[in-house]
């Protein structure tokens, strides 16, 4: 049994394993060779943070979906690189929003280059993954760019907030199955469909690409609070000090909302107030810890999982099937 991927995937199977770490390698060097520009600054941004890493998440899900037809089609690895450049070019952009400064271990392009060159460096990784999606296919662009489309619809509308009336934790919900679970969705889609596998388990697989990314993003907003050591590399309360609304927190406003409980309005209180304090973010982190609403989080968390691992239930049991559900597993430990 060897560990692949992130969050410690045990693979148990010589032969999967050694296809799907022979796919992550051949993922890495489309990933350097596609961020290449004749002019050298421009590669320099664009393959910033290839070279940072990453868990190569959505690779690795199309390389165990692709299991399920033929591995070695040629499809295959371009449409993972296309879904990572995607991811890439969207991290780019993220951090000029969100004024990060620091990205996997390293200055966000941003802090390092300025706002300008980033979001153009996210562009450029876009034409690339457009480049790449041209020779796989009418289909294949079709795909990505409803998937796009699904995952800045998410992105809009988590900067626009919940309209009136709109429960703010199912708008929440709505905005991770677009900004998130899509792109993860297309991942398994195109590792199913480029190795030609049928068309009832593309569609389980994209089914549960999108429930399992849903499960993976609820999990990093409790890991933020619960977390001593951030698996992103953030430190706990940096989703808090910077205002970012997550799961746990909108659970709270909730409960607050609808019993008015003192404790709760004075943890609201603190949360709105100025959290750029350690000891303020302290006290808030700590007194989320001990509150309903992070539980409540994290059983969400685990139903989104449940739910992946449920989709997975027609398809035939093999090593990557069983991959596949450790996965779920695995995202809920995150959680846990």
């Amino acid at each position: 049994m060897t560990v692949v991927g992130p969050f410690g995937l045990s693979v148990r199977d010589q032969a999967l394993e050694a296809d799907v770490q022979t796919g992550l390698a051949a993922v890495e060097a489309g990933l350097l060779d596609a961020t290449k520009s004749d002019v050298p600054f421009i590669t320099e941004a664009a393959q910033h943070l290839v070279r940072a890493g990453g868990k190569r998440f959505r690779p690795m899900l199309a390389m165990l979906a692709s299991q399920f037809g033929d591995a070695d089609a040629p499809g295959v690895v371009p449409s993972a690189v296309v879904v990572e450049l995607t991811h890439l070019a969207t991290l780019y952009h993220d951090d000029v929003m969100d004024e990060a400064n620091v990205r996997r271990g390293v200055d966000s392009a941003n802090t390092r280059w300025g706002n300008s060159v980033a979001v153009l460096t996210g562009d450029f990784l876009f034409a690339r993954a457009s480049h790449i999606l041209a020779d796989l296919g009418p289909e294949a662009v079709r795909i990505q760019a409803e998937a796009f489309e699904r995952l800045v619809t998410g992105q809009i509308l988590e900067t626009a907030g919940p309209r009136d009336g709109r429960d703010p934790v199912e708008h929440y919900l709505e905005v991770m199955r677009g900004k998130t679970g899509s792109l993860i969705a297309v991942a398994c889609r195109f590792g199913a469909m480029m190795s030609g596998a049928d068309e009832s388990a593309v569609d389980i697989l994209t089914q549960y690409g999108e429930r399992l990314g849903v499960a993976f993003q609820l999990a990093d907003d409790v890991l933020d609070i619960a977390s001593d050591t951030h698996e992103s590399g953030k430190t706990p309360g940096t989703d808090l000090r910077e205002g970012i609304p997550t799961l746990p927190v909108l659970h709270l406003r909730a409960q607050a909302a609808a019993d008015g409980k003192p404790d709760d309005l004075e943890l609201l209180e603190l949360l709105d107030g100025d959290l750029g304090d350690d000891d303020r973010l302290a006290e808030a982190l700590c007194r989320l810890r001990a509150h309903p609403a992070l539980e409540q989080a994290r059983r969400d968390t685990i139903r989104y999982a449940q739910e992946a691992r449920a989709t997975l239930a027609p398809l035939p049991a093999c090593y990557a099937k069983s991959a596949l559900e450790e996965l779920c597993d695995l995202v809920v430990h995150r959680a846990g």
